[in-house]
């Protein structure tokens, strides 16, 4: 009885025993098939890490010195600050924000509420047809009432292949809760440029054909177009143009007529391989500076008709800026992180409208946009953004950032995957039709923004809370 029921039980350890080892030795050789998969994913040319496209706005940084290129291969060593490269694998899990604590966002973040929707969450941009867009721009019609202009990038879907872009153009209203075209969208008529300077892992970019991520604004007096596209002085610059004669605007304006055909806009020495994100402002008499960047230091220059500029005058201001940058501006990690400008300008008197003794000054009247601080871990990009005010007369200097990163109301962590959606800001503008580039604190603007490069959405809110979580460069 016992050696029978000894057998017995053999005949069920036995295979269990097998099996067990068979596990074992199987998960021992397993670890090499994902480390293979993330090496492909990372040195993927249309990967989302964006080092060999032009189809986003993320894609290609301004700040990419001039070599800039794909990623590196597999075989390639880490980069000499010790950061990781794709041999090394996946990069660390990040926080889900750029914050030491995204969980609770109202100590991380300082969280903005759409003054209008009645869950104050931001809304959605809706193309009304087939065609879709992303980087969305929206600025007032100048004589329908409660008419939006919206400026896109034409999203395309990952298996079209194609060297030519499109910045797509509606009139849109509201309805049912979200900016929608009151008419499919057309392609904006802006007329390509051609260029000989892209050439060893840029020579892609010499095939483009059609305008770059848009930014669509309003100066004191007339709107314009910032935009990408091929340079005579680099491989890939920005241009820009009246507005008015891309569109049927029907409104009579007694404007300055600038920039009437696209004008290659120029930049103090150096230049980068690919420049972006650079935006034009204005001082009081009228005069139009652009300014290139804002980090790793500040870099603008006064602008002629013809595209043409003067020196760095950032460097009046340098030691002063340094120390308001150094206080409220994100340490970032230069392999996986950078900090660049994202929206065009606004002016703003930091006084309400309402208040009759409110009277715009040199002391309280301001420029303002918004910069962003990027992360990229796990192929997955994240976009904090950060309001920015400098002096509206020479020489210009900072005067206070955002404390806290901004959080729009909607946006969604993900806590599964340790990150949180990317919305992208793009363009800021005043609300009202009244309104150009000067506003005040109890004034609506919209912040428009994409969304996971496959998307539009934008959120009104009041001047006065956007300003409410600045510090101050005298506190630096």
């Amino acid at each position: 009885m016992l050696a029978r029921d000894f057998k017995r039980l053999l005949l069920v350890v036995v295979p269990v025993v097998v099996l067990f080892c068979t596990i074992v030795k199987f998960y021992e050789h397993a670890p090499i098939v994902p480390s293979k998969v993330n090496e492909w994913i990372s040195d993927r040319p249309d990967s989302s890490q964006g080092k060999g496209s032009a189809e986003s706005d993320h894609e290609q940084e301004a700040e990419v010195p001039i070599n800039l290129g794909h990623p590196e291969s597999p075989s390639e060593k880490s980069s000499e600050d010790g950061s990781p490269t794709a041999a090394d694998g996946p990069p660390p899990r990040p926080p889900l924000s750029n914050s030491s604590n995204p969980l609770d966002i109202q100590v991380s973040h300082q969280e903005v509420f759409s003054v209008s929707t009645p869950d104050r969450k931001y809304f959605s941009i809706d193309f009304a047809g087939p065609l879709n867009g992303m980087n969305p721009n929206i600025i007032p019609h100048p004589t329908l009432a409660n008419t939006w202009i919206v400026v896109a990038q034409l999203v395309r879907s990952a298996e079209e292949q194609t060297v030519y872009f499109t910045e797509l153009v509606c009139n849109a209203a509201f309805q049912a809760g979200v900016l929608r075209c009151l008419a499919p969208p057309t392609a904006l008529p802006v007329a390509p440029t051609q260029g000989n300077n892209c050439n060893g892992d840029l020579a892609f970019f010499g095939l483009n054909v059609g305008p770059h991520d848009a930014r669509v604004l309003y100066g004191p007096e007339s709107p314009y177009i910032v935009y990408g596209s091929n340079s005579q002085f680099t491989c890939f610059g920005q241009f820009i143009q009246d507005f008015r004669q891309l569109v049927d605007w029907e409104a009579q304006e007694t404007g300055p007529r600038d920039f009437l055909v696209g004008t290659e806009l120029q930049r103090p020495l150096p230049w980068g391989a690919i420049e972006k994100n650079w935006f034009p402002f204005w001082d009081p008499a009228g005069q139009i500076y652009v300014h290139y960047d804002v980090a790793p230091k500040r870099v603008f220059a006064r602008a002629q008709a013809d595209g043409s500029v003067g020196i760095n005058l950032a460097v009046l201001t340098e030691a002063e800026d340094d120390k308001c940058l150094a206080r409220y501006m994100p340490k970032a990690d230069k392999s996986l992180e950078s900090v660049h400008q994202a929206s065009n300008s606004l002016k703003i008197t930091l006084c309400r409208r309402s208040d009759a003794s409110c009277v715009p000054n040199k002391d309280n009247t301001f420029i303002f946009t918004i910069w962003q601080h990027k992360t990229f871990y796990n192929f997955h990009g994240v976009y904090e953004p950060y309001v920015m005010l400098f002096q509206q007369e020479a020489p210009f200097a900072m005067h206070a950032v955002s404390k806290r990163p901004l959080w729009i109301h909607g946006r969604q962590q993900h806590l599964d995957l340790l990150t949180s959606d990317m919305f992208y800001v793009t363009s800021i503008a005043w609300k009202s039709a009244d309104l150009r580039y000067h506003g005040f604190l109890d004034d609506e603007l919209f912040i428009g923004f994409g969304i996971e490069d496959k998307a539009s959405g934008a959120i009104d809110v009041t001047a006065e809370e956007l300003m409410s979580g600045l510090g101050l460069c005298s506190e630096a």
